[in-house]
């Protein structure tokens, strides 16, 4: 990503929004780029806030994840709702910028997803996979006067691609080299990868789910200090324990990790009833808090270890690893991964340490797509969603 200041003449500006999985906030960014609509841009963030949801809408929204709550009237209002939020994110981040409305070409909103289902069923002679994601583009076009593109993923299963991962798209083109081969390593939740070979082609990249990233520690820690901690922040606990030798060989042996590519995960694997198996193993072999923590630790970051050595290194041996998302502001664990990538060659850092942002990649990643499709130009990465074909992605409001 170009940090190269341009004139006003030769950029245009776009608004990325962004509400993830943890449902902690609206993630809003503006860039500039430079180049031409549909071609490899550069592309420099201006201006990036995230505004956090009251309590009462992140309930509601919590509540929509569930396909017998949510309802028709239910899952409307907050459409529109999050439609007039993620418009009132928008304003005031280009603000922030020192822009105005009439300044920004293009809003790029990847709105709220309440329920994704990539796998195709077969009903009435068709074969139907899909995906629903709110927060109004139409709203957010009204309220900003600025066209609004959401809606990204559908048209991806259209032409059956699991409508993910989108952001390997753009991360093939900010972050590729001629020489050296970059592995991008989110840590969300979920830890995921998107492997970029030097000087490769769009069909070349591939993405992946390495495993839990932060799930299992925010997990545990949430059950052992109930009521007063939902995170180890910067790691402050696992510094204090010690990995436990059972304890993680029992962890390792967790299937996902062996399964062939192209996969993914989420909840449904590592979620409440993982982390209740652990737990009790941890209960009965008498293993503290601090080692607990600790462990699940370094299991994430082995995950990311094992998944380089399984499907990458042989193939695609690698340069650099940049690593974003929260799991990037854990120093210990951002350890353990140096400690198992570094071994092999692999150099570790963060996207604060090359310049970047961690906490506006997503966001930026939209607004850059947005870009994609106002032209008409094709802005999915077949090889890496699985779709037969490159599609133009997302829906326009004026």
């Amino acid at each position: 990503m170009s940090s190269t200041m341009v004139s006003k003449s030769q950029s245009r500006y776009a608004v990325g929004l962004m509400s993830g999985t943890s449902v902690d906030g609206i993630d809003a960014a503006v860039i500039r780029m430079s180049g031409i609509p549909g071609e490899s841009p550069q592309v420099e963030l201006i201006a990036f806030e995230n505004t956090a949801y009251t309590a009462a809408i992140r309930e509601e929204i919590f509540t929509l994840f569930d396909p017998i709550q949510a309802t028709v009237d239910k899952v409307g209002k907050m459409n529109v709702l999050l439609g007039e939020l993620f418009a009132e994110a928008a304003l005031s981040v280009i603000a922030r910028a020192g822009l105005t409305p009439s300044e920004v070409s293009v809003i790029g909103s990847h709105g709220q997803t309440i329920y994704h289902a990539p796998d195709l069923e077969r009903m009435h002679g068709f074969d139907v996979h899909y995906t629903v994601q709110i927060g109004e583009g139409s709203v957010i076009a009204a309220r900003t006067g600025i066209p609004c593109v959401s809606d990204f993923r559908p048209a991806d299963m259209a032409v059956g691609g699991q409508g993910a991962p989108l952001v390997p798209f753009t991360e093939y083109l900010l972050y590729r080299e001629a020489h050296r081969t970059m592995l991008l390593q989110n840590i969300g939740g979920i830890g995921n990868i998107t492997i970029i070979p030097a000087n490769c082609m769009p069909e070349q990249v591939y993405a992946f789910d390495t495993g839990p990233g932060n799930m299992l520690i925010d997990g545990v820690v949430e059950r052992l200090y109930p009521g007063q901690l939902t995170m180890d922040t910067g790691g402050a606990i696992a510094r204090t324990g010690s990995i436990d030798a059972g304890f993680f060989h029992f962890l390792q042996q967790e299937g996902y990790y062996a399964l062939p590519l192209p996969k993914s995960t989420g909840r449904e694997q590592f979620g409440s009833s993982y982390i209740d198996r652990l737990l009790r193993y941890a209960e009965e072999h008498g293993i503290s808090s601090e080692n607990i923590v600790a462990t699940v630790t370094k299991l994430t970051a082995w995950s990311i270890g094992d998944a380089y050595r399984r499907y990458i290194r042989d193939q695609n041996p690698a340069d650099v690893m940049l690593v974003g998302g929260g799991g990037s502001y854990n120093p210990v664990l951002m350890a353990y991964i140096s400690q198992e990538m570094e071994p092999m060659g692999v150099q570790v850092m963060t996207q604060e340490q090359v310049g970047l942002s961690s906490d506006a990649k997503e966001a930026v990643a939209f607004a850059l797509l947005a870009d994609y499709t106002l032209v008409r130009q094709p802005n999915n990465l077949p090889a890496v969603t699985g779709a037969k074909r490159a599609v133009v992605m997302g829906k326009v409001s004026y």
